[in-house]
């Protein structure tokens, strides 16, 4: 049985045995926070854990690397609906230590694509479509700068109102131990 068959297999059960009744909650986060954070499968439970959020609590966006590659692309559209649409008044961005998107090398990623059947001119065809495939593939250097880039980022965007609070921190995926990223820009 391919995973897909055990996983729609466990959904039916779970559905069967009303255990969804324990997550019913509304679309509204009840403390009025978002969090962007890494896709990194280290922080999907730990992160809440370690912070005390529960189901219903807070809106999650996660991408690789908790960053946001383009000013208006899905990150902020996420954080603009959450703010005006369902409430949220304070954005924490959670990097973590020991990301994979720290030092990423762009160059190897494309040899990856292409190994698995990606051709070059597809690749020319993201090209010429005005896309900086080396920028929008890159990850960062230092996760406390890429941290603060982003929290300027969303604190200078024009449709982000100026009573938005929004702090940066560093996530330790092992601990769960949370540090603030002071002098923010």
């Amino acid at each position: 049985m391919s995973l897909i068959n055990e996983i729609l297999e466990y959904n039916q059960n779970f559905v069967d045995g009303k255990k969804y009744e324990s997550f019913d909650t509304t679309r509204f986060p009840a403390k009025r926070i978002a969090v962007l954070s890494c896709m990194d499968t280290r922080l999907t439970e730990l992160l809440p854990a370690a912070l005390n959020f529960k189901n219903g609590d807070i809106k999650i966006i996660t991408n690789a690397g908790a960053m946001i590659t383009h000013p208006y692309g899905s990150v902020m559209r996420s954080l603009l609906v959450a703010i005006y649409e369902l409430g949220v008044r304070e954005i924490m961005v959670i990097g973590h230590y020991g990301c994979g998107m720290k030092g990423l090398d762009t160059s190897k990623l494309l040899q990856k694509m292409e190994e698995n059947g990606i051709t070059q001119d597809k690749i020319d065809a993201v090209l010429s479509d005005g896309i900086d495939i080396q920028q929008w593939l890159s990850g960062f250097e230092n996760p406390v700068v890429s941290v603060v880039e982003t929290v300027s980022l969303i604190k200078n965007h024009p449709l982000i109102s100026p009573d938005i609070n929004v702090y940066g921190f560093l996530i330790d995926p092992h601990t769960g131990k949370l540090d603030k990223i002071e002098n923010e820009a």
